[in-house]
């Protein structure tokens, strides 16, 4: 649908009198240079490694452990009784679980907030480019599906810069 508009748009204008086109004005944003360069995304990335990082560090600790079991275990069976190598297994066993689970709920918990945090920069981002747009003139604004534009055309950095500014 959006490729169908967009090719609908282009033999729109490209079949417009020249004179038609003279106050025309157009141009092409980068939108994921902006969603990648936007300091709100900057500010989503701190914040998430900031909450997640303590986590992060606690499964690594977890899986050193358990590395230095597995050593223990094979480094030692033969001095080890039966009971104690049980044991350790058992231990062994039980940690490589946890681990796993608390992986998959470390991965499930920052995908979400990764998603909520992509949300809101769109949303942003999306909003910003609007107003650009409205406030500088634009009749229409390209995003996706642009395979060339002359840097005359590219208002990316103009997007980015109002992002860089907006609260």
């Amino acid at each position: 649908m959006k490729k169908l508009l967009i090719t609908s748009c282009l033999f729109l204008f490209l079949g417009m009198p020249v004179w038609a086109q003279d106050d025309l004005k157009l141009g092409v944003v980068d939108l994921g240079r902006v969603m990648d360069q936007s300091p709100q995304a900057e500010e989503a990335r701190r914040a998430l490694e900031a909450e997640f990082a303590p986590r992060e560090k606690a499964l690594v600790e977890k899986q050193r452990k358990l590395k230095e079991l597995e050593e223990r275990l094979l480094r030692d069976e033969a001095i080890l009784s039966a009971s104690e190598r049980d044991r350790l297994q058992q231990e062994a066993l039980r940690l490589r679980r946890e681990i796993k689970r608390e992986q998959e709920a470390f991965q499930d918990d920052l995908n979400f907030k990764r998603n909520q945090a992509l949300e809101r920069i769109q949303r942003k981002v999306l909003e910003t480019v609007r107003a650009f747009a409205k406030e500088e003139g634009f009749d229409l604004l390209f995003a996706d599906g642009v395979i060339y534009a002359s840097p005359r055309m590219d208002v990316t950095e103009a997007v980015l810069e109002r992002l860089r500014k907006a609260p």
